[in-house]
């Protein structure tokens, strides 16, 4: 992983993933890695765009599951729910694909950072939001300064590293 300073905006330090899934051997760890934090495993997993889809459509397969990308505003022809959230450099806009989601589903979400917690927790109210529960959260590293965690106190989630 590779620190990139001051993208996407001056004072923002950003955690490129890339060379990690770049590398054979790294990403199949990687993945191998998150598929083993969804303990009890999932009905389906939710992948948060962008690097979260690679990485939930790769834990979904391995966990033999399916994945529902979860996208940012005006990406889908059909929206079941969308909502509204801050980011730490800005606001963004989450929707659910219409039709994927059973009510009841226990649903993994995936993503690669958890960082003010707001993209997370807005993936998190989707979920619940179809009548479906969460049943963990799973990313790749998580900024602890920034506090993320605290937004999400009583679900389970799991950070492969801590920066």
């Amino acid at each position: 992983m590779r620190e990139v300073p001051d993208f996407p905006q001056p004072g923002v330090l950003f955690r490129d993933i890339n060379p990690v899934l770049a590398d054979p051997a790294a990403l199949r760890v990687l993945v191998d890695a998150l598929a083993a934090t969804a303990d009890p495993v999932p009905d389906v997993v939710l992948a948060l765009e962008a690097r979260g889809f690679l990485l939930g459509a790769a834990v979904a397969y391995s966990l033999g599951l399916g994945v529902v990308p979860v996208r940012k505003a005006g990406k889908l022809p059909e929206v079941a729910h969308r909502v509204d959230y801050a980011l730490e450099y800005g606001t963004a806009t989450f929707e659910l694909p219409a039709g994927v989601l059973r009510p009841g589903q226990r649903v993994l979400v995936v993503d690669d950072v958890l960082a003010t917690g707001g993209t997370v927790e807005a993936a998190c109210e989707l979920v619940e939001r179809a009548g479906c529960s969460v049943s963990g959260v799973s990313v790749v590293f998580e900024i602890g300064a920034l506090g993320g965690r605290e937004r999400l106190v009583g679900r389970k989630v799991s950070a492969l590293l801590g920066v």
